[in-house]
């Protein structure tokens, strides 16, 4: 046989077997909200739940990013709901003046506060975002956040460099998975993840990753007891 009839044959093979595959078996190549709508990426080892979660929800963002504070009461609406965590990595644009500066801030407060305030200062940022058109700009809304919550500003927020390795190192995971724009967000589990790119859809998709895993996990076995060993008769 000439290997070009073989090649043929070997082809048309494998599409066969593709095509009888079910379609209720989830693939692990990558999955998207909406359908085809998402990025190709390198490695996406590391889009896993925090140990002890069954889903997560996963993300980079940036401070400064108009997109960004679209989604952000969106997912974390979304994970109050199912009571699910967020995994978020700072991903800071080259082209944004401010956003690793904000970002400081916040991993500063998450370290010397507490997370709580940390959350809020990233959600209060988010929300005036429009009004903060420089560095400034920024600190201006730094100073009256840190007078509003009766804290004192430190006259430099991040004097080791420790924060700002923080964000770096995210930044280079970001690089590594291969994301190109912010926000990028994922559903995930342990198995599998779906890059969701229209934030309307974040709760179907919840639902759909949480029936999966649900599937997924072994029922519990009926007598869970150990039975007790009989007692020889005298």
């Amino acid at each position: 046989m000439r290997p070009k009839t073989m090649n043929r044959l070997v082809l048309a093979a494998s599409a066969l077997f593709v095509a009888s595959l079910p379609a209720a078996i989830p693939a692990m190549a990558q999955y998207s909200v909406p359908p085809n709508s998402g990025q190709t990426f390198r490695d996406t080892s590391m889009l896993k739940p925090p140990a002890g979660a069954k889903v997560a929800i996963y993300k980079f963002e940036d401070l400064e990013c108009p997109a960004c504070a679209h989604a952000y009461p969106i997912v974390h609406a979304a994970a109050e709901r199912y009571k699910i965590p967020i995994v978020r990595r700072d991903f800071p644009l080259k082209m944004h003046i401010w956003s690793r500066d904000a970002a400081i801030t916040a991993r500063y407060l998450q370290d010397k506060v507490s997370p709580a305030v940390a959350e809020e200062f990233r959600g209060a940022v988010f929300a005036a975002q429009t009004s903060i058109g420089s560095k400034d700009d920024l600190a201006n809304f730094t100073r009256k956040f840190f007078q509003q919550h009766k804290l004192n500003e430190p006259f430099v927020m991040d004097p080791s460099g420790l924060f700002a390795a923080e964000i770096q190192a995210d930044y280079t995971l970001g690089e590594r998975i291969g994301i190109t724009q912010t926000p990028t967000i994922w559903v995930v589990s342990n198995k599998s993840w779906v890059q969701v790119t229209d934030v309307s859809q974040l709760y179907t998709t919840i639902d759909s990753m949480e029936s999966q895993v649900a599937q997924n996990t072994p029922a519990p076995t009926g007598n869970s007891k150990l039975r007790r060993p009989s007692t020889p008769q005298k």
